[in-house]
C-alpha cells in the first residue's frame, strides 16, 4: 500500500493557525487535523486502513516551479524509504504535482495524481486580475510587504496552455496514473466570499465551483504526444454540489438547510463533511489498484 501526500492549492486558509502552532511548538493533535486545509483527511483516512497519509506545506502562493519543488524535498524528506507515492492534490497543487513530476525527476516515484478542482486550463479570473492592473498589486505586496504572490500569474489561461503544450510529452509517456475530480455549486449555495468570482466565471465559461470552470477541472480526456503515444486522463465529477471550499472538506453555512427537516446546523456539517471524506476514502480504495 503506497503512502497518500495531500497537496493543497495556492493561498492556503489554514496558514495562520499552523504559524500559532509553529511559535508556541504545539504537537499535533486531533484538533489539528480538524483545522487542517484537507478537514480531518489524514485521520479519516488513517481509522479507514490508510497509516501513512501526510499533509504538505508548500509557500503560500509563490510559483508553481518553487511550489513543485517544495513539494519535492518534502515527499523526499517525510517519506524516504517509500517506493512509490499516491498524490492527491487540490487547486494549485496539482500544477504543482504535475511540475514536479515533470521537471523534477519524479515520474518514478509517483504511482498516481489525483487532482480535485484544479485549474489545468486556468481561470479567467486569474487573467483578469494581471489585465486589470493586477500585476502592479501584485509588485506592490511583494515589494511593500513581502507576501509572494507569484503563483497567480501561473493560473492564467495563457499560462497553463503554455505548460500543457510542453508537458504533454512527458505526460503522456511516463507511468503516472492521471485522473481528474471537478465540481460545481450554485450561486445560491456558494461560500458567501466566494459568489463574486463564481458570477464573473459564471457570465464567461458557466459551471464553475467559484474560482475554476468545470471545463479547467477537467484538463484533457487524452494525453497524445507527438509520437503518437496516448494515455487517458480518467475524468470524474463529485457526486454532489461542491464550491472550491467544499473540495476539501470544508461545509459553509451558504449551504444550510431548514433545520426542521435537515437536522441542526451541527448535524448538517457533518453529514456534509462525511460525504467529502468518503468520496477521498473511495479514490484512495480505488487507488491500490494502480
Amino acid at each position: 500500500m503506497f503512502p497518500i501526500v495531500l497537496a493543497h492549492g495556492i493561498a492556503r486558509f489554514d496558514i495562520l493557525r499552523e504559524k500559532i502552532d509553529a511559535r508556541l511548538n504545539l504537537p499535533p493533535t486531533q484538533l489539528d487535523d480538524e483545522l487542517q486545509y484537507f478537514r480531518n483527511m489524514r485521520t479519516y483516512l488513517g481509522a479507514n486502513g490508510f497509516p501513512t497519509v501526510i499533509n504538505t506545506n508548500v509557500e503560500f502562493a509563490g510559483s508553481v516551479a518553487q511550489r513543485a519543488a517544495e513539494l519535492k524535498d518534502q515527499i523526499e524528506t517525510l517519506l524516504p524509504n517509500a517506493e512509490k507515492i499516491h498524490i492527491i492534490a487540490h487547486s494549485m497543487g496539482g500544477l504543482d504535482a504535475r511540475l514536479m513530476i515533470v521537471d523534477l525527476g519524479m515520474a518514478e516515484k509517483v504511482a498516481s495524481l489525483t487532482t480535485i478542482g484544479t485549474p489545468h486550463l486556468g481561470t479567467i479570473l486569474a487573467d483578469r486580475v494581471i489585465g486589470w492592473g493586477g500585476s502592479l498589486w501584485m509588485d506592490f505586496l511583494q515589494n511593500a510587504v513581502r507576501l509572494n504572490i507569484a503563483g497567480v500569474n501561473d493560473l492564467t489561461t495563457a499560462a497553463c496552455a503554455a505548460f500543457n503544450q510542453r508537458a504533454r510529452d512527458a505526460e503522456a509517456k511516463n507511468g503516472v496514473f492521471y485522473q481528474t475530480f471537478s465540481s460545481f455549486e450554485e450561486g445560491n449555495d456558494m461560500f458567501l466570499p466566494l459568489f463574486p468570482s463564481w458570477a464573473f466565471i459564471r457570465g464567461f465559461e458557466g459551471r464553475n465551483d467559484g474560482l475554476v470552470p468545470v471545463r479547467s477541472q477537467k484538463w484533457e480526456s487524452e494525453l497524445v504526444a507527438a509520437d503518437g503515444t496516448r494515455k487517458p486522463i480518467a475524468q470524474n465529477e463529485f457526486p454532489f454540489p461542491a464550491d472550491h471550499l467544499n473540495q476539501c472538506g470544508w461545509w459553509d453555512l451558504s449551504e444550510a438547510l431548514n433545520p426542521v427537516i435537515h437536522g441542526t446546523l451541527s448535524q448538517q456539517r457533518n453529514n456534509y463533511e462525511l460525504k467529502v471524506k468518503n468520496l477521498y476514502l473511495e479514490i484512495a480504495r480505488n487507488l491500490q489498484n494502480i
